[in-house]
C-alpha cells in the first residue's frame, strides 16, 4: 500500500507566464498520461472557467502534493480558493513579478490567524 508521500509527488502551478516558466525551468513540469499537464499559464486572454477547471483538476488529482497559484490569479477565482479546505494538495498563494504578495488577501493566512485568535 502506497503512502501519501509516495502517491503525491508533484507540484502544480497556476500562474502568469514568468512564474510558470520559472517553475518549469526549476524542474516541476510533468506531462502524464493523456497529456495531462501540471501547470496552467494564465494571461489576459485566459477565461475564468479555464482557471476554475484547472484549479478543480489539480485539487482532485492524487499525484499532486502542492498547488502553487499566483495571488492575482487566485483573486479571479477567490470563492473557489476560499472554499478549498483539504490538506492535500496543499494550496499556496505566491506573488508574481508584477503583482506583490498581499497578506490581507491570502485565505490560508486568514485561516491560520483565525485559529490563533489574531
Amino acid at each position: 500500500m502506497a503512502t501519501v508521500s509516495q502517491e503525491r509527488n508533484l507540484l502544480a502551478v497556476i500562474g502568469d507566464e514568468d512564474t510558470v516558466t520559472g517553475m518549469l525551468l526549476a524542474g516541476i513540469g510533468n506531462v502524464g498520461q493523456n497529456q495531462k499537464k501540471n501547470f496552467l499559464v494564465v494571461d489576459s486572454k485566459t477565461h475564468i472557467p479555464v482557471i476554475e477547471a484547472a484549479f478543480e483538476e489539480f485539487t482532485q488529482r492524487k499525484d499532486i502534493a502542492i498547488l502553487l497559484i499566483n495571488q492575482h490569479v487566485a483573486e479571479k477565482i477567490r470563492p473557489m480558493v476560499d472554499k478549498y479546505q483539504e490538506a492535500f494538495p496543499a494550496l499556496l498563494e505566491i506573488p508574481s513579478k508584477d503583482h506583490p504578495y498581499d497578506p490581507n488577501k491570502d485565505s490560508i493566512l486568514k485561516r491560520v490567524q483565525k485559529l490563533f485568535g489574531e
